[in-house]
């Protein structure tokens, strides 16, 4: 009878062991660390997720991106961007980036040979002598800072594509300076000149805009005629 009851207890033992022992794992999960717990589901899923999300949405950035120049090169020819001049871009056509950082006020506006126009159409001075040593062209894009003490910080960020031209130096009657070449005529800045001693007829290397007119040119070097 003992051995009976004994075979008895094991068979009920071991019907109930599959529950025991779920409740020693869930017991474990109890006690486990959380942290540990969740980097483990991280690394198996979330992280997994998230870096297909951010692959798909660099797909569909560079997508629209191609889309976005494809859609301006249809619309816009390379006449169209050359006719354009600079006096008449405005904030309908040309964006720019003003902001306030604290006391400081930061401008983006375009060379118009002589002052920077803003995004407003105000015009900024531009000193002559940052022009001339920098050989700002017309059309170049230049960053404003406006300090908090007042003072004017030029910086050249976006240089148009350029094209040199040999000329032959002219002084008017008013004192302005021109350089000619070709048929065609383009104002100097006067420090420009003066820091090259240049003089009437003397040659005169220029460089202007590639692509479209301009009024203006900057002076790259002056060759002293022979007496």
């Amino acid at each position: 009878m003992s051995n009976q009851h004994k075979n008895i207890d094991d068979d009920l033992f071991l019907e109930n062991e599959p529950e025991k022992l779920e409740d020693l794992e869930d017991i474990e999960c109890l006690n486990a660390d959380p942290l540990k717990q969740l980097k483990k589901e991280d690394n198996i899923t979330i992280a997994k997720s998230k870096m297909i999300l951010a692959k798909k949405l660099l797909y569909n950035i560079k997508e629209n991106n191609e889309r976005l120049i494809q859609l301006l090169t249809n619309f816009l020819s390379v006449e169209d961007e050359a006719s354009i001049r600079i006096a008449q871009l405005s904030d309908d056509n040309f964006k720019s980036n003003e902001e306030n950082l604290g006391e400081t006020k930061i401008i983006e506006g375009v060379f118009d040979g002589e002052n920077m126009i803003g995004p407003d159409g105000k015009q900024y001075s531009v000193p002559a002598n940052y022009s001339s040593k920098s050989k700002l062209v017309e059309g170049d894009i230049l960053k404003l800072i406006i300090t908090a003490t007042g003072a004017f910080v030029y910086k050249q960020i976006g240089p148009i594509e350029r094209a040199r031209v040999v000329g032959v130096l002219e002084r008017s009657v008013a004192g302005e300076y021109f350089a000619l070449a070709d048929g065609q005529k383009w104002r100097l800045l006067t420090a420009s000149v003066t820091y090259y001693k240049g003089e009437s007829n003397d040659e005169v290397v220029i460089l202007v805009p590639k692509n479209g007119e301009s009024k203006w040119a900057a002076v790259e070097n002056i060759v002293k005629k022979i007496v």
